[in-house]
């Protein structure tokens, strides 16, 4: 019996047991033999990859989950830009809140997901119906169950009520009913902790982008974190964050890196702060829009400042509301954007090419008119990764989903909301102190801090309206802030705005609040016209 394989698989040497933690190859696997089938490390490695390689796809890829939760929240914007950017008004949507169940963003969201969660079927009926993996076995099946749970966290964040579909042999003509939310959530964290004992305590070598017992732990802890959220209301699970937090941080596998940036640059498979990582190496993985961030953001001109093989399009950048935020003294202000005066690899001046400024000093100012409006010097640029020189339209840096840094601040929020603030901010301190070496006074935080009003300056701030948001109804806006300033560009800040009430109530840039119904996207139109059993959101 052939079970077909519905794509090509890539295989992650990492998987094969190589040192190679980051290479991939393109290998075409038609189909894999059942029955009495004894796969190689290379076979096995071809069926995880299978089911791994849409993670990265959906998170990032063109419209990923990681602009669906950046570009809707505080953090960046898309405005027109000289060269376009308009494309139909999409980015405008998102920006304000106005998106519709047809938006490719949306659509992508929903279908690249469930692409993953139909590989992890797929994979787990073969296992279940032939292929004998001997002391393994029972391993790699609790992983690709963590590893499924892992695609309806993203669908549980993003769309709340979906069809929850575990088998891969559906009779023809299958229509999945839809789950409620807090079904969705009890699932997740049921498949965790079923599955979390079986998994490996293995950091590194054939486990590093994949689901270890730690990178569980860490899901599970994301789950119980935003528990209340995810369960609309039917479960709040601060204590339970903290444990799944002990896990990780008393198995003494991880520790923060001494400087943050070191989690982001071009080689970063051995980071000691890296849980579950997306693995990435522009040789092998050829998807032209895999990883972009420096073609996204930079202006064309800067294809001189890194010898890039392809001129950047000079998209998005940081809100500056957002940037304003920052302590002058944080040394993620300069790691994390790039401003000021731009130069070629070899130090001249570089200029505008495009709009209004064209032949000007290329300078990036902490400043943008309007979503409807901007020059190529308007608005600090993403620099968080490293743009290794002379890099293809694809970046080579692995991209951290979990990593140290989001345990620690994940167990301090939760104790802060159970009543031990000063615990919180003891850890808060911890995380804070590599940033300031110049001024170490600044990297302590008291209890009393965290549960102050955010330091953003919320209100509506382009160059049409100008308004004030009242902050009070942020509660604990200091956290809010703190995850702002370490996970910037990390594709998180919706989840964490909507956590902390501020996602549909506060004002910033050419953005006014919103209603609650925009804390979940649509169900794609697509999919209510092809199943009669789905039911749209609310409000839309």
């Amino acid at each position: 019996m052939k079970y077909k394989i519905l794509a090509g698989a890539m295989i992650l040497a990492a998987m094969s047991g190589t040192p190679a933690c980051t290479e991939l190859e393109d290998t075409n696997y038609h189909a894999i033999v059942g029955d009495g089938f004894q796969p190689t490390g290379e076979d096995l490695a071809a069926l995880l990859a299978s089911a791994y390689i849409p993670w990265r796809q959906t998170f990032l890829q063109w419209n990923g989950v990681a602009r669906s939760q950046m570009l809707t929240a505080d953090e960046d914007v898309i405005p027109a830009r000289p060269n376009g950017w308009v494309d139909g008004g999409i980015y405008k949507r998102l920006h304000q809140h106005a998106w519709t169940s047809d938006e490719d963003n949306v659509v992508q969201g929903w279908n690249r997901t469930y692409v993953g969660i139909n590989a992890c079927n797929r994979v787990l009926y073969q296992l279940e119906n032939g292929i004998d993996l001997g002391d393994q076995h029972d391993a790699i099946v609790s992983e690709l169950k963590v590893l499924r749970a892992s695609y309806y966290y993203i669908l549980v964040d993003l769309f709340g009520n979906v069809p929850l579909i575990t088998q891969f042999d559906v009779p023809d003509g299958y229509l999945p009913d839809q789950a409620s939310r807090k079904e969705v959530y009890e699932f997740i964290v049921k498949e965790i902790t079923d599955n979390i004992d079986n998994l490996s305590e293995t950091v590194g070598g054939e486990l590093y982008g994949r689901f270890n017992k730690w990178a569980a732990y860490a899901l599970l802890a994301k789950m119980y974190l935003n528990a209340e959220v995810f369960s609309d209301g039917a479960h709040t699970e601060w204590e339970k964050c903290v444990e799944a937090c002990d896990k990780i941080i008393e198995s003494g596998k991880y520790a923060l890196e001494s400087k943050q940036s070191q989690c982001f640059i071009t080689n970063n498979e051995n980071s000691c702060e890296s849980i579950f990582a997306l693995v990435f190496d522009e040789t092998y993985v050829t998807d032209w829009n895999a990883f972009d961030y420096h073609l996204y953001s930079l202006q064309p001109a800067n294809q001189q400042t890194y010898n890039f093989e392809s001129a950047p399009w000079g998209g998005v950048c940081a809100i500056p509301q957002y940037v304003d935020s920052f302590d002058p003294d944080d040394a993620r202000l300069e790691s994390t954007f790039i401003k000021g005066q731009q130069y070629t690899f070899s130090g001249d001046v570089l200029y505008c090419t495009l709009g209004s400024y064209s032949g000007q000093p290329l300078a990036y100012i902490n400043e943008v008119p309007s979503i409807d409006e901007s020059e190529e010097v308007h608005g600090y640029r993403w620099g968080k990764f490293e743009y290794a020189t002379g890099i293809t339209n694809r970046l080579s840096n692995d991209f951290p989903v979990f990593r140290y840094a989001d345990v620690l601040l994940m167990k301090a929020e939760a104790l802060l909301r159970n009543g031990k603030a000063d615990d919180a901010a003891a850890i808060v301190t911890d995380v804070r102190r590599r940033n300031f070496t110049t001024n170490e006074a600044k990297a302590t935080v008291t209890g009393d801090q965290l549960q102050a009003e955010t330091c953003y300056k919320y209100g509506r701030a382009d160059n049409t309206t100008t308004t004030t948001s009242d902050v009070s109804v942020i509660k604990y806006g200091r956290m809010l802030d703190e995850l702002g300033w370490e996970f910037s560009q990390e594709g998180r800040r919706r989840q964490d705005m909507i956590r902390f009430g501020a996602f549909t109530t506060m004002d910033w840039f050419s953005h006014t609040a919103s209603d609650a119904t925009k804390n979940l996207f649509p169900i794609p139109n697509a999919q209510l016209l092809t199943n009669n059993k789905l039911k749209q959101n609310p409000g839309y």
